[in-house]
């Protein structure tokens, strides 16, 4: 930590907590070289925010989520909003620190596999020697990918999106403009955009935007002010469902907050999307079965003695893929290698992360355990 930074002022926190909250930052390694991170949000730092070598990389700020289009927007904005696609892969900020090109997760961590990718795919130096106090901010999406592996048609492999552009150290957005300009020049790839409206009018485009997402099983969308400075999300029915799906696979491994949450976001555009459509039973019956046919498997997979977990797919250099091995199993994941094979020089890994909890409580209720409700 560098002793001769003003924290508070760094930070924008008051000179009494500053002991308390870097306190709370985590440390960690990368290529030798320590770094902090902090993995919940303190006094307002973001969460995922990043020390290293006495610079500072702000997390990305939570988006806030709509459950109605209409009035949700026009209250949360005042000015006009472009809309953007909300892409499934995992958020990425990219930075330059003393001439290194590091690519942070979302809990700050600097990961091995992703900032390989983000050196492969971008053109780091033409952007950084432009824009050095920049940070990219984007989705790495993709089959191959350790977090959240999704198919896109056009993806053989991986790559990265950008969906904002701010200050390193102050986490200050570049007008969307400004930003769209900066990644053309720079050939950035950028998420897909949709036109924009003013708020009064934005419930309508987007419900026309959702219907097609949702009928091509993608995520949502984004909204933002076009200054950037104000955002809000909103998903479609087809990754509530796919959430669900996911989380009742590993049923013992996610909680209520996870699962909640997407059930309410259901009833909501129940309520607003489907007026015209008589009772929603469809939705109703494939949201059951997103939530109950993915556990009843699980759980027979566990019956057959079979290894339960999330499956993922990474191509890299084999050095790269050893260190992103690693750095998965410091952070306490049990991992079972299903194939490592090299294909022209890389090294490709097809992997689950064990779900253990999920794994051994099954195992239990199978074996007859009580359950005290």
């Amino acid at each position: 930590m560098d002793e001769d930074r003003d924290w508070a002022a760094v930070l924008g926190i008051p000179d009494e907590e500053v002991e308390r909250v870097l306190a709370a930052f985590e440390t960690d390694m990368y290529e030798g070289r320590r770094y902090r991170h902090l993995s919940a949000a303190r006094h307002g730092i973001e969460r995922g925010t990043a020390i290293v070598d006495g610079t500072v990389v702000r997390g990305f700020p939570s988006i806030p989520r709509t459950l109605v289009l209409d009035p949700g927007i026009a209250e949360h904005f005042d000015g006009r909003v472009t809309i953007e696609e909300k892409r499934n892969g995992y958020n990425v900020r990219v930075a330059r620190i003393d001439g290194d090109v590091l690519g942070f997760t979302r809990s700050g961590y600097i990961c091995p596999y992703t900032t390989s990718k983000v050196r492969e795919l971008l053109n780091p130096d033409s952007v950084f020697d432009a824009n050095p106090e920049r940070m990219l901010c984007g989705e790495l999406i993709g089959p191959e990918n350790p977090y959240t592996p999704h198919e896109y048609p056009t993806v053989e492999s991986a790559a990265f999106e950008v969906f904002d552009v701010r200050d390193r150290e102050t986490g200050r957005p570049l007008a969307v403009d400004h930003r769209r300009d900066l990644c053309a020049r720079h050939g950035l790839a950028t998420v897909p955009e949709f036109g924009e409206c003013d708020p009064a009018k934005a419930a309508e485009a987007v419900r026309e935007v959702i219907d097609d997402l949702d009928r091509a099983g993608k995520e949502g969308v984004v909204l933002q002010s076009m200054d950037g400075t104000r955002q809000l999300k909103y998903t479609t029915s087809a990754t509530h469902r796919a959430d669900l799906e996911h989380a009742f696979s590993l049923p013992f491994d996610y909680g209520r907050d996870f699962v909640f949450p997407r059930v309410l976001r259901e009833v909501f555009q129940a309520i607003e999307l489907d007026r015209t459509k008589g009772e929603p039973r469809q939705r109703a019956q494939e949201l059951g079965e997103s939530i109950l046919l993915p556990a009843v498997e699980t759980v027979r997979a566990v019956e057959r003695g079979e290894t339960v977990g999330e499956e993922h797919t990474v191509r890299d250099d084999p050095a790269v893929i050893e260190a992103l091995l690693s750095h998965l199993r410091d952070m306490g994941i049990e991992l079972e290698i299903q194939q490592d094979r090299d294909e022209s020089g890389e090294r490709v890994v097809t992997f689950v992360k064990v779900s253990q909890s999920t794994r051994d409580n099954a195992r239990n209720y199978l074996d007859g355990q009580l359950i005290d409700e």
